[in-house]
């Protein structure tokens, strides 16, 4: 994150590569850098003749090397971008003359999404030393959260932290199917505001009662009647709540309840970085901690385990997996 946000404050200030790598599993971040180039390097009259965009499954690295080595017209540069540059992986190694002389007066982006370059390739060690090579890497869920909050304390919001979770609970990480629905929600709210799990409700659509949030909430605190009242809506809307989801989320959950249990010290800072959450929801496995002791997790962890192994098919053929939620949360509660 913090590297791709460098790399654009880099090119404000004049320090632009000849060639620019950026490879990895996280296309939002590549597509932010080259988005940036786009937009920025040329003015409006200079994009005519001297910006192209090119489609990996479209041409060769022939078109490309051939494309970089022209000259710009009546401007200091041209920008070229290839895009889906995977596509052309087979063919990688025939930039590398290009790469080990690059022309100054271009700037060549190569976009190459999920997947990197073998780093033992003479192209890549070329592209370090007279470019840049950026590998852009999957966000783990812990870490989407805090993402979510930076990106739009940027632009002027809050976001609470249940409302941060609500939408990775929803949407996983994928951060441009995040940035979408944020890019909605900046569209209807003022800056300024509060990004809530009632607005995430009103205006994205997922529930802020009924969720993997407050079931889990609910059965750290122990409280029956509500977690029952959530595994039944579950039920009822099996494709906007799938079991196997659930289970995971729980399992994640009574681990970080496992790992509490063991920490020599339990004062906010030290639990928060040790189970890597928000210390915002730290009091919650301060509470599941008092309601399930050590031998209870170990009990419930295993039981998450079975229930895992049922959802995907094994054992519990004939059972709907409403049932197998219901069955599983009266043994976790019992």
């Amino acid at each position: 994150m913090e590297e791709a946000a460098q790399i654009v404050n880099d090119i404000k200030k004049g320090n632009i590569k000849p060639i620019y790598l950026l490879m990895g599993e996280e296309a939002y971040f590549i597509d932010k850098i080259a988005d940036y180039i786009d937009d920025n390097l040329l003015s409006e009259e200079e994009k005519g003749f001297n910006q192209m965009t090119l489609y990996g499954r479209d041409v060769s690295m022939e078109d490309v090397v051939a494309q970089a080595k022209r000259y710009p017209m009546m401007a200091e540069r041209q920008v070229v971008i290839v895009k889906e540059a995977q596509d052309l992986s087979r063919q990688i190694d025939k930039l590398e003359a290009y790469a080990e002389n690059p022309q100054p007066t271009t700037v060549l982006v190569i976009c190459y999404k999920y997947k990197k370059v073998d780093g033992r390739k003479k192209v890549l060690k070329h592209i370090r030393k007279n470019g840049l090579v950026f590998e852009s890497k999957k966000l783990y869920e812990n870490q989407v959260g805090d993402w979510i909050r930076r990106v739009m304390s940027g632009k002027g919001y809050k976001v609470d932290p249940k409302a941060a979770y609500m939408l990775v609970e929803f949407l996983g990480t994928d951060l441009a199917k995040i940035n979408n629905e944020l890019e909605k929600l900046m569209l209807i709210m003022p800056k300024g505001s509060t990004i809530t799990p009632l607005a995430i409700e009103e205006n994205i659509g997922i529930s802020k009662d009924f969720n993997n949030f407050e079931l889990r909430r609910a059965v750290g605190e122990h409280d029956v009647v509500k977690a029952h009242r959530i595994i039944n809506y579950f039920a009822q809307n099996p494709k906007d709540n799938p079991t196997v989801v659930t289970i995971a989320l729980l399992f994640g959950f009574f681990q970080n309840v496992m790992t509490y249990h063991g920490l020599p010290s339990k004062d906010k800072g030290s639990v928060a970085k040790a189970l890597k959450v928000n210390p915002f929801f730290v009091g919650e496995y301060v509470t599941a901690a008092k309601h399930y002791p050590m031998k209870k997790v170990s009990q419930v962890i295993n039981l998450l385990r079975d229930a895992d192994v049922k959802s995907k098919g094994v054992g519990a053929a004939n059972l709907a997996q409403g049932d197998l939620l219901k069955e599983l949360l009266v043994r976790i509660m019992n």
